[in-house]
């Protein structure tokens, strides 16, 4: 049985917890999975990371006190699991222009198909823009969530939400017309 409505899925967690756990799972786990691969990129460490979040989404319900909706908690610790990952690795991310490696094994992942090159060029678009600019851009564009969620997520106004998505996109068209 799927749950639908975040508020009942906090009840049914906070009464049946394994219950709950599962229905949590259901409901976020295919979208966060994908919302921390965009931002870490490799496979394992999303994987890792989308663990991790769940396991912290879960052991700090308590806390959860509806300042905004369960959707934008969840996101952001997910977010914040990404974004630990990335603070471990030295440089913080891939930089297209040091790392050639890095973005040739992004193509040869198992679990994506970068064969469709304007899709490819999207990614590698993304990875040039700053942490906040990428999360903005991705959170909008592929998870479609509205600017006072995103703010929420990434410690924002909703006006800072909205520059950092529009100047992403920006970003993002200049580089697939000098790309293409």
């Amino acid at each position: 049985m799927e749950i639908k409505d975040d508020r009942e899925l906090v009840a049914i967690m906070l009464k049946e917890p394994e219950k709950g756990f599962r229905s949590l799972m259901a409901k976020y786990k295919e979208a966060l999975y994908w919302h921390i691969r965009r931002l870490v990129v490799a496979h394992e460490d999303a994987q890792d990371a989308t663990q991790e979040a769940f396991v912290r989404i879960f052991r700090s319900l308590s806390n959860f006190k509806g300042e905004y909706s369960f959707r934008s908690w969840v996101y952001k610790i997910a977010t914040n699991e990404a974004l630990r990952i990335l603070d471990q690795r030295r440089d913080g991310r891939i930089s297209l222009d040091d790392s050639p490696t890095e973005l040739n094994s992004m193509s040869a992942d198992e679990y994506v198909d970068y064969s469709d090159l304007e899709t490819g060029k999207l990614q590698q678009a993304i990875l040039t823009l700053s942490t906040k600019q990428q999360l903005a851009f991705n959170l909008r564009y592929y998870n479609e969530l509205g600017y006072d969620e995103i703010a929420a997520i990434i410690d924002s106004t909703t006006d800072s939400a909205k520059s950092n998505y529009h100047i992403a996109k920006e970003k993002i068209i200049k580089y697939m017309n000098l790309n293409s």
